[in-house]
């Protein structure tokens, strides 16, 4: 085959160091336009990118030329030093250690963006933890809880 021919949808999450809520207006839309450029950059098509104060969601079309771990240790890292040069509010602004990487049937890339989508209605009753909990085990990843949060 002459051809290397890939189609992987993820879907990314990761929060910010310790759920600290400094994800808000004006700069959570600007966030979310930076992470899609940074996608882009590593030539992962961004769909849908979203999240809350305290995490944020990636819908992307993962690169055949790029490792998942790869990809987010990039995105992390440049977003992170982005949001610290934002404000002077946000000189500590960290991403967690860790984060979540799941991937996503062609069939199910509508929900998925329909949920990146409503993160602020969604959180109004749940936590990320228990919604990242419920992401883990929707996804029978194993997981040892005390390695999950910092």
């Amino acid at each position: 085959m002459p051809q290397s021919l890939v189609k992987n949808y993820m879907h990314i999450v990761f929060s910010t160091k310790n759920r600290e809520s400094l994800i808000h207006q004006p700069y959570e839309d600007e966030l979310h336009n930076y992470l899609a450029m940074l996608c882009q950059k590593h030539e992962c098509l961004p769909i849908k990118i979203g999240g809350y104060t305290d995490h944020v969601h990636i819908l992307c079309m993962l690169s055949r030329k790029i490792a998942l771990m790869t990809l987010a240790e990039k995105v992390k890292t440049s977003s992170s030093g982005w949001m610290k040069n934002r404000d002077q509010s946000l000189a500590n602004f960290y991403w967690q250690n860790g984060y979540g990487g799941f991937s996503v049937s062609p069939n199910d890339v509508d929900s998925v963006i329909s949920y990146i989508s409503n993160q602020h209605a969604h959180h109004n009753g749940i936590l990320f933890q228990d919604e990242y909990r419920k992401m883990l085990n929707d996804h029978a990843a194993e997981y040892d809880e005390r390695y999950v949060w910092d």
